[in-house]
């Protein structure tokens, strides 16, 4: 973590240490791991397959190109940009949520995707490696966001490209208040249906909606060393593509 890390960082709605946070973060994954994606499903009611094919699309993955998708351990990202011929590299820091990743790849017959347990703040990639980055419903649970892009940065060779895919804040009235009553009082309760387990699924809630907002974080990859950065809504802000290059 870095020297400027605050002495407290939000999970959820707490105000925790920031080994607390990196702990606690790691039990909620290592819990919903094997139901992930069934509630993700339930969550967003399948919006969620929607926006992903949408970020890939944006990302253009092409043969012969190294990228590494950083938290995408159950492999929704890197599934869909592997039929494009790219070399990729799925890094997750739970490794209960790879174990979901490699069974599903097996499955599927999909092979020489490169699994690997890695922290997004201090990876062990060297410098200038991949030629794209891609982050999915993963940078809020980040203890140290600033470092996790610095260090995205840092393994991009130039002209590399950063591209992130996350919750924000819905824009649009009415549709905001609807979205804030459902994500409170419903997905907990899906949570403890679908996994036993409400309380994992009320902190994902409450990350989103202590996750900064999209100039905020926008901003925030500027500050890592990117340009051209652009912000794609969906939804009125639900959801949005960042993305960023390295020059």
């Amino acid at each position: 973590m870095s020297d400027t890390m605050p002495a407290t960082v939000s999970f959820g709605h707490e105000d925790v240490a920031p080994a607390e946070k990196t702990a606690r973060v790691g039990g909620v994954f290592t819990s919903v791991a094997a139901s992930y994606d069934l509630m993700n499903d339930a969550m967003s009611g399948g919006m969620h397959r929607v926006w992903k094919d949408r970020f890939v699309r944006r990302v253009k993955p092409r043969g012969g190109e190294q990228i590494l998708d950083m938290a995408g351990g159950t492999g929704d990202i890197a599934f869909r940009m592997a039929e494009s011929g790219a070399a990729i590299t799925v890094a997750d820091i739970n490794p209960a949520m790879l174990d979901v990743g490699i069974e599903r790849a097996a499955k599927r017959g999909i092979d020489g995707l490169v699994w690997t347990e890695a922290n997004a703040e201090t990876l062990t990639f060297p410098d200038r490696f991949f030629d794209a980055y891609t982050i999915a419903f993963g940078i809020r649970n980040v203890t140290d966001i600033p470092a996790a892009l610095r260090e995205a940065h840092r393994v991009l060779r130039r002209g590399g490209r950063f591209f992130c895919l996350e919750f924000s804040t819905t824009q649009w009235p009415g549709f905001k208040d609807i979205y804030a009553l459902y994500s409170r009082r419903v997905v907990p309760q899906l949570g403890q249906l679908l996994a036993r387990d409400a309380d994992s699924y009320r902190y994902l809630i409450e990350s989103i909606e202590r996750f900064p907002d999209m100039p905020t974080f926008e901003a925030m990859i500027r500050d890592a060393g990117f340009i051209n950065t652009r912000v794609e809504p969906l939804l009125g802000g639900l959801v949005a593509i960042h993305s960023g290059w390295k020059i």
